[in-house]
């Protein structure tokens, strides 16, 4: 006899009324809606356990579990990231990365939550490199939970994160990203430093055109002149433009903008050049004091201060100080520094403290060879900023629009005497400048007609005017011996804007103390006196040099409305913070 099952067979059902095959098909089909509604009860019940649980552990003042808890939060010591990601930076970013772990050091650009589990987030390294971040919850809520979304939409703009994450190519580039064609997938985000709730200015405000350079609080009628100023080309409408004063008081916002940032890296670029040039031709650095003992070039324009007893000042040129090299036995000498000026000068032009880019070279024949090695400076210079920073310009003129800077062909320079310059302006420049005279120096309106004539005639933004009227010269301006009513001295203009001065200067001590005292200063006078008698210990040879002013140089090339823009902190009769 078999043995009886453990599981014992269900009574016979009823027979169809029918009875036969078709009784027996619809059977099935009840049995199959039988089970899929068991199974659908069954979910409802599993559901209902689980909002049961949820609303239990709620009216316990608990929450559900955050798996992802140690993911993200504050940066502490004991922050752990994956030993195998590896730190990039975005412009190095490429396909070696894609599918590798990374990790990323930036700023939170901007957020944008979609739904609770998801958030896009911009994150933006140094300059205006940026790239589109993803924070998605999992189903099982590691490694990114939906508190995790929630927390990561709350941090405020320009907080420093650190985040781990996985290199992706998004399904379409990212346009509004530097990076376009990769995001990073987040499993790990922390901040590293917080930024408060209210900026004093946002980077879009800080990456617009400066409103007004003014150093003063502006009224409440300029102000609102200024927050309704244009948007720069290609920029939305609706973001408030601020002011230099603005972008001074919130100086870490001002140099975070992009276009600051570019404006930087060009200057950098600028000093690199020239220094470069220079050394390639056999030229030796040197560095000149900033305190001396007594106004360098006469005038008031000088900075005093109280020194051990005695008054000092700040240099207003290095300019003895190549001239004692040279007369040391140097032949070619440069410096790059600080100079400084006493002058109420509150215009786009003026700073009371700039850098000064100066050469010094001993002359063998002809003075000439002076303007040529300044104008090769020069023009070297402005050929490397083309070709070394033009991604630089790009962005700089998306926000100051320029026209490209026109450079002479190679042997077509543009080299004028201060006469031929001015009879320019009389016959072609416009009315007021119909009388203008040989012997007066130019005003900046003059040169600004001057810079547009020469464009249009001799299509280059840049030239050197020669012989300049001896009343507009300092004492140590060597006279042209054929013509003593100018000078052996050169301006060198860019975009009709003055950025370099030099020429020959005076060798002889004889003749030196007759043209100081034909200036109206005593030679025995502090401070040139001691100037005279570095030509008085030993013979110096022939000599001359020019100095350029870096500011004006970065601000002119780029058309930027005041060398403000191209300092790093600009000093001026109202500023001296930050």
């Amino acid at each position: 006899m078999a043995e009886e099952s453990s599981n014992p067979a269900p009574p016979p059902a009823d027979p169809p009324a029918d009875g036969g095959e078709e009784g027996a098909a619809v059977s099935k089909k009840a049995a199959k809606k039988a089970e899929a509604k068991a199974k659908k009860e069954a979910e409802k019940a599993r559901r209902a356990a689980e909002r049961e649980a949820a609303a239990g552990a709620a009216g316990q003042g608990g929450q559900a579990e955050d798996l992802a808890k140690d993911n993200y939060g504050k940066e502490t010591h004991e922050t752990v990231l994956s030993p195998e990601a590896a730190d990039i930076n975005l412009k190095s970013i490429g396909e070696e990365h894609v599918g590798k772990v990374v990790v990323l050091r930036a700023w939170i650009q901007n957020v944008r939550m979609q739904g609770a589990k998801m958030a896009f987030v911009e994150l933006r390294e140094e300059g205006s490199w940026d790239i589109q971040g993803v924070v998605a919850a999992s189903p099982e809520g590691t490694p990114v939970s939906r508190q995790m979304v929630k927390w990561v939409g709350s941090i405020h703009p320009e907080s420093f994160v650190v985040v781990e994450a996985t290199v992706q190519k998004p399904l379409d580039p990212v346009k509004s990203c530097r990076v376009a064609n990769y995001e990073l997938h987040i499993f790990k985000f922390f901040v590293h430093a917080a930024a408060p709730g209210m900026l004093g200015m946002t980077l879009a405000a800080a990456n617009r055109p400066v409103a007004n350079f003014s150093d003063e609080e502006p009224s409440v009628e300029k102000a609102v002149e200024d927050l309704n100023i244009a948007a720069a080309p290609g920029e939305t409408a609706g973001i408030p433009a601020a002011s230099m004063l603005t972008h001074l008081n919130n100086i870490v916002m001002h140099k975070r903008a992009p276009v600051q940032q570019a404006i930087a890296d060009v200057r950098a670029e600028v000093k690199d050049l020239f220094r470069s040039y220079l050394k390639s031709h056999g030229f030796k650095e040197f560095e000149p004091p900033c305190l001396i003992g007594a106004a360098s070039e006469g005038g008031a324009d000088v900075f005093t201060l109280p020194y051990f007893g005695k008054e000092a000042c700040l240099a207003q040129s290095p300019q003895f100080y190549k001239q004692i090299e040279i007369a040391g036995g140097r032949k070619r000498v440069f410096s790059i520094g600080p100079v400084f000026r006493a002058e109420q000068s509150n215009t786009p032009r003026h700073m009371t403290e700039f850098t000064g880019l100066d050469i010094e070279m001993e002359i063998k024949k002809d003075y000439k060879e002076v303007i040529f090695m300044l104008e090769g400076v020069l023009l070297h210079i402005f050929r490397g900023i083309k070709e070394r920073c033009a991604d630089e310009i790009e962005l700089i003129r998306s926000v100051y629009p320029s026209e490209d800077f026109l450079l002479p062909e190679p042997g077509k320079e543009v080299r004028l005497t201060f006469a031929e310059a001015q009879k320019l302006l009389r016959e072609e420049g416009p009315e007021e400048y119909r009388n203008v005279s040989d012997d007066e120096d130019m005003s900046t309106p003059q040169e600004k007609a001057l810079g547009a004539l020469i464009r249009k005639k001799f299509h280059t933004d840049f030239y050197v005017i020669d012989k300049f009227p001896e009343g507009a010269r300092p004492f140590y301006a060597k006279l042209d011996p054929s013509n003593p009513k100018v000078t052996n001295a050169i301006d060198a203009f860019i975009r009709g804007q003055e950025v370099l001065s030099g020429g020959q200067r005076i060798n002889d001590p004889e003749e030196l103390k007759a043209r100081i005292r034909q200036k109206g200063i005593d030679p025995a006078s502090p401070g040139i006196k001691e100037y005279v008698h570095v030509f008085e210990q030993a013979g110096v040879p022939s000599h001359g040099g020019g100095g350029i002013g870096l500011d004006r140089v970065v601000a002119w090339l780029l058309n930027l409305p005041s060398v403000h823009l191209a300092a790093y902190y600009p000093r001026t009769p109202r500023r001296l913070l930050p």
